[in-house]
């Protein structure tokens, strides 16, 4: 099954790290890349820009209302995420474990996925 390991934390103090300690901990994120690619389990995994690039439209306007920066003022942003095929929630919290050792702070949010693909239903789902 896929999961998406959504990666959280706070932009500030992630952003404020020296380039030695962000080399540092993408040292260790890297040890835990390399084991779940050798055992095919890690897909795409991105690390997202910060929100002050960041542009929202937000719909429940008429027009929809197209603004700067993120959806919402929170302590922690998503900063990145992880596509991993794994064979149970089990599985995947081990991943996040590694991957929370390697990186302080935050926190991983894990969510199964589903592929969408328009005109077909996922298997076991109904019409509505």
């Amino acid at each position: 099954m896929l999961y998406a390991l959504l990666c959280y934390n706070s932009e500030e103090a992630v952003f404020s790290w020296t380039k030695e300690q962000d080399d540092m901990v993408m040292a260790r994120l890297g040890v835990v890349h390399e084991r779940l690619a050798m055992q095919n389990k890690l897909g795409p995994s991105l690390r997202l820009m910060p929100t002050t690039a960041a542009t929202t439209l937000r719909k429940n306007a008429d027009p929809p209302l197209i603004i700067d920066g993120p959806f919402a003022e929170t302590k922690e942003q998503l900063l990145g995420f992880y596509v991993i095929d794994c064979d149970d929630l089990e599985e995947a919290l081990g991943v996040a474990r590694d991957l929370a050792a390697a990186n302080p702070g935050g926190a991983y949010e894990i969510r199964p996925l589903l592929l969408f693909l328009p005109g077909t239903l996922p298997e076991g789902a109904a019409a509505g």
